[in-house]
């Protein structure tokens, strides 16, 4: 397939357009990576790049001391009317914060933090939606040298608590509420429920967004704007490899994985692939459509442009509230330069016409979270990029903090639906399960040779399973991505998707067993399968096959009620299927044989009991809803 390479004038004014970085990095990976770091203001210098005398647990640039908090507002703060962060509502309130304003602002919460018994090594869990105080929060927490541990707005109370218990927090940041499609939520009503549950925050601190009506707990909650208090608090001197924050994702557990990064390797990581992948300028104003409860909002909505010395807008509701167009509405209205979104994002809104808008700020566009089909690349790069500024197509994960796989956009050409070859300093392949390389064009599994800055630290009180999911099937020094992909003769990377049990909903990771065991808990199951089926905007959709004394409508009610109470609604079921018995292998129940029954019409030769199978090769990718399969 023949690349496509950007303009000439992209070319010229790019960040990285030297061809031998790739061979500099190969040659030198240590020093590669060391001048990314000198570029950061650092209070002391490392004396080692890396120490891996306890592979797979990488620390990088021993000794060294750095403020992430720092490197994001301080060195910037003397650009006093540069924006750092743009904020609009749903409901068209907006916000600007230059850099003198935010570093005002973080300093003010810092203090107020200290004041409540915030200090280094505390843990404060953040369960709020896309504020500017949220960024200000963080970098609060960064600034003082407190793990934060961001909580997604939309995960139920169940949730929350999981998180607030698996981390042992001890403070919580939150708001009273938000707008969602219009609709008012009640944010602190779901907290306080997180609270009660878990039983152990010391304090709540509550920011004042929705002006709903909230009970607060005397002495224990505060209101976010009494508390700022008008005076410096000193950056911490922290160790490079001091917890920046915990970031919770789904896995081939029943639980969420708490996810550990760095201060020093992350913040180095996201602040080269924000320069190299992104091509982000101080000049720039960049969209990261996630949430800043994914890893997506923290690496690129936050820690990355900030580093660089950009501007990071944030959007609180549905992109596409009240209509599809939204999206092209904020980006003529606050001139956004780079738009980083999800396939998903990017198949709501192409129905949209874009010919009315002015989008000649946009100069590159960006893809993340999930594999991304060949129509929509060709749309995005096609339509809203008219075929002049370059698309890059990622590829990383929460547990590697930022970018694995992409183009660097002034020299690597694009190919639809590619998320190009590994960056500079990192090494992949992709190898069978005997850990031999497959040849092109052939599907294996994708991992990573050997560690890099970005790399998590560990999973939170939890050293077996940190080995066990990663380092172990093919040893301590090589990362299994439990991505599957293949490679083209030129080496460009396509993925194709998971190999363990999680699927991605949105560009959301969803753990297929932690959906079954919220339904197992229901009385009238006796079985029960989560597949994901194909779906044209999602990427996947949750099906759930049930084996229930009472199958029906009643029963599938209280299955979608349980999921959206325990996980939270972006694990809403598409499709609940009640079948007879579900295909099975040695006892085991076969999710991957309902898929091939499913989608592509085929008996796995491994089931134990055919009959179940055939019932479900009737069934279509598309079906949705409830589905009552007789016996």
């Amino acid at each position: 397939m023949k690349g496509i390479y950007p303009s000439k004038e992209f070319v010229l004014s790019a960040n990285v357009r030297d061809p031998a970085i790739y061979s500099r990095a190969s040659e030198n990976w240590v020093e590669f990576w060391e001048d990314f770091a000198r570029e950061l203001e650092w209070f002391e210098p490392w004396y080692s790049f890396l120490d891996d005398s306890r592979a797979p647990f990488y620390r990088f640039f021993v000794g060294g001391k750095i403020n992430a908090c720092y490197n994001c507002v301080d060195r910037h703060a003397e650009k006093k009317n540069k924006a750092a962060i743009i904020w609009e509502g749903e409901n068209g309130e907006s916000r600007i914060i230059t850099y003198y304003q935010l570093y005002k602002e973080v300093n003010a919460f810092s203090s107020a933090l200290k004041e409540l018994g915030v200090k280094q090594g505390s843990k404060v869990a953040l369960y709020m939606p896309n504020l500017a105080e949220a960024v200000i929060a963080m970098l609060a927490c960064a600034r003082i040298g407190a793990t934060h541990i961001y909580i997604f707005e939309g995960f139920s109370a169940k949730s929350a608590a999981y998180r607030l218990r698996d981390s042992r927090a001890e403070y919580l940041i939150t708001a009273d509420g938000y707008f969602r499609r219009g609709r008012l939520i009640n944010l602190k009503e779901k907290a306080d429920e997180a609270c009660d549950e878990y039983g152990k925050i010391k304090k709540v601190i509550v920011v004042r967004r929705a002006k709903n009506e909230v009970s607060m707990v005397e002495e224990r909650d505060h209101w976010y704007h009494d508390l700022l208090i008008k005076k410096d608090a000193s950056p911490e001197v922290l160790d490079s490899n001091h917890p920046l924050f915990i970031m919770y994702t789904s896995g081939s557990t029943a639980e969420p994985k708490g996810i550990v990064h760095s201060t020093g390797g992350y913040l180095v990581h996201v602040y080269a692939t924000s320069k190299m992948v992104l091509d982000l300028k101080p000049d720039d104003i960049i969209w990261t459509t996630a949430s800043l409860g994914w890893i997506t909002g923290h690496s690129y909505g936050v820690y990355g442009p900030l580093a660089v010395g950009a501007t990071t807008l944030l959007y609180e509701g549905a992109p596409d509230y009240p209509d599809i167009c939204r999206i092209f509405d904020i980006i003529e209205k606050y001139g956004v330069t780079v738009f980083y979104t999800v396939p998903t994002l990017a198949r709501m809104i192409n129905g949209c016409d874009i010919s009315g808008y002015d989008l000649s700020s946009l100069r590159l566009i960006g893809s993340v979270g999930e594999p991304i089909d060949p129509e929509t690349w060709s749309w995005l790069y096609g339509e809203l990029g008219r075929k002049k500024i370059p698309l890059v197509n990622t590829w990383w994960q929460t547990e590697t903090g930022g970018h694995v796989l992409s183009q660097i956009p002034a020299l690597t050409p694009m190919k639809p639906a590619s998320v190009g070859k590994a960056l500079p300093g990192i090494e992949v392949d992709i190898i069978d399960d005997g850990g031999k390389k497959v040849k092109p064009f052939e599907i294996g599994n994708l991992v990573i040779k050997k560690p890099f800055p970005g790399i998590m630290l560990e999973i939170n009180g939890d050293t077996s399973s940190y080995i066990k999911f990663y380092w172990t099937k093919y040893g301590k020094r090589v990362y299994f991505t439990g991505d599957s992909a293949y490679m083209d003769d030129e080496g460009h990377i396509w993925i194709v998707g998971r190999v363990d049990d999680v699927i991605n909903i949105s560009g959301h990771r969803v753990s297929l067993i932690e959906l079954e065991h919220a339904v197992m808990e229901i009385q009238d199951i006796r079985e029960v399968a989560a597949v994901g089926l194909p779906d044209r905007v999602k990427g996947s959709a949750i099906a759930l096959f049930v084996v229930s004394s009472n199958p029906g409508k009643e029963v599938a009610e209280k299955i979608t009620e349980k999921i959206e109470r325990d996980i939270g609604k972006i694990a809403h079921p598409a499709l609940i299927v009640f079948t007879p018995e579900l295909p099975r292998a040695g006892g085991k129940i076969l999710r991957r044989a309902i898929y091939e029954a499913v989608v592509n019409k085929k008996i796995s030769s491994v089931v134990s009991n055919p009959d179940s199978v055939e019932k479900l090769m009737k069934l279509k990718p598309s079906d949705r809803g409830v589905i009552v399969i007789q016996q």
